[in-house]
């Protein structure tokens, strides 16, 4: 008897050199009988992303950074690997025919081309909160209209996801979303105020970048988190909770009407989250530890302290403003994320940027993707200005 096998699963991974472009490369890689490497797209970092596109036969290697071109050019030379650059090549990197499309650039930057997977109807992995987070109901309109298939790699939404029962919808009374509280869980506003970026970016808990690891550190990510759980899960914002949870090993839980909370547990590892994606509607091995329960040995729970960590109550006054107000929160968090990563604001600034850019910006349509393109761009300058002051 012939046993028949799947074909190898055609993929496509948008911000391979990040931290979680890395881990799912790592993931292909271990696997690479079942699975086809498309494309491959990273911002600048050419050196990686050549010896990734190498490790794992792209088809297609894409440097966002139309100066780095002859770079990858020639770091790929003779291995037969297409190449390209720029923001358009980009896009058309997303629109090649991969079954599965890893979302992963940081930042508004990754919203046209995530939308351009979804729109050929791609299933799309996305750990890219701010496509939601900015253009949340164009999106889910877009999944809807084009047939695609969304699948969260956010460790939270991951989490909901896998716990959520979809066919009962209205059995699901609260959506709890967990918090590590991120490296100044503990810390005085007084403290806060001094420190430094990379004060910052040392998470107590998870390897990520730089932008999310401040994001963690302000929980703006939380904020972030909400907004994009509100879309995903179309579950209103006053049945979205926040509880800091400092262990990390419960991800995020759903309340039911007759009392039933469920829980997904695992050791911090995001390799977990990207593994539930890429196998999805199977499961896939991970190298990642198992959580051992009697070595975690107790699970703390607190309410997030909107006075030291006001960015989540911002995030929600955002929501529940509507149109392209998320955008512009999601804009001016990133300039103002940059400028502190830069050294030339502090730390309890950062918020206070996005505040004030909320503001100061004036009502706008959010009808079409051009309306919140618009938007962000205006956001951006205010928050520079906000800055400059």
């Amino acid at each position: 008897m012939v046993v028949k096998t799947a074909p190898p699963r055609r993929v496509t991974v948008l911000g391979s050199t990040g931290s979680v472009g890395s881990n799912t490369v790592e993931l292909l890689a271990a696997y690479a009988d079942r699975y086809e490497v498309e494309a491959l797209v990273a911002n600048a970092n050419v050196t990686k992303l050549a010896t990734q596109a190498k490790l794992l036969r792209a088809r297609l290697a894409v440097v966002a950074d139309p100066t780095r071109y002859v770079a990858l050019k020639d770091a790929l030379a003779g291995t037969g690997i297409e190449v390209a650059a720029g923001a358009d090549a980009v896009v058309d990197a997303a629109r090649r025919p991969a079954d599965w499309v890893m979302a992963a650039i940081v930042g508004a930057a990754g919203l046209v081309p995530t939308l351009a997977a979804i729109e050929r109807g791609a299933t799309v992995a996305f750990a890219n909160k701010e496509v939601l987070v900015c253009a949340g109901d164009l999106v889910m309109q877009a999944v809807r209209r084009h047939g695609a298939t969304l699948l969260p790699v956010d460790s939270e939404h991951s989490a909901i996801f896998q716990v959520f029962d979809e066919k009962r919808r209205d059995a699901v009374s609260r959506l709890v979303l967990t918090a590590s509280g991120g490296p100044f869980r503990e810390k005085s506003l007084e403290e806060m105020r001094v420190m430094s970026p990379a004060q910052a970016c040392a998470h107590p808990n998870w390897s990520m970048g730089a932008k999310i690891s401040v994001d963690s550190a302000t929980m703006m990510n939380k904020g972030l988190e909400l907004i994009e759980a509100h879309h995903l899960f179309a579950m209103p914002e006053a049945r979205i909770d926040v509880l800091v949870h400092p262990q990390s090993v419960i991800h995020s839980l759903v309340e039911y009407i007759d009392g039933s909370v469920l829980a997904q547990l695992g050791t911090p590892d995001m390799r977990t989250p990207i593994a539930v994606a890429l196998a999805w509607p199977e499961r896939l091995a991970t190298p990642g530890e198992r959580l051992d329960l009697i070595k975690a040995g107790r699970l703390d729970f607190q309410a997030p302290d909107p006075v030291r960590f006001p960015a989540l109550s911002l995030a929600r006054e955002a929501l529940r403003a509507g149109g392209a107000t998320p955008t512009v929160l999601n804009a001016a968090n990133e300039v103002a994320v940059a400028a502190f990563l830069q050294g030339r604001i502090g730390f309890l600034e950062i918020v206070r940027v996005v505040e004030r850019t909320l503001v100061s910006h004036r009502l706008s349509s959010a009808a079409t993707l051009a309306d919140l393109m618009g938007a962000d761009a205006e956001a951006r300058r205010l928050a520079f200005a906000e800055i400059a002051g």
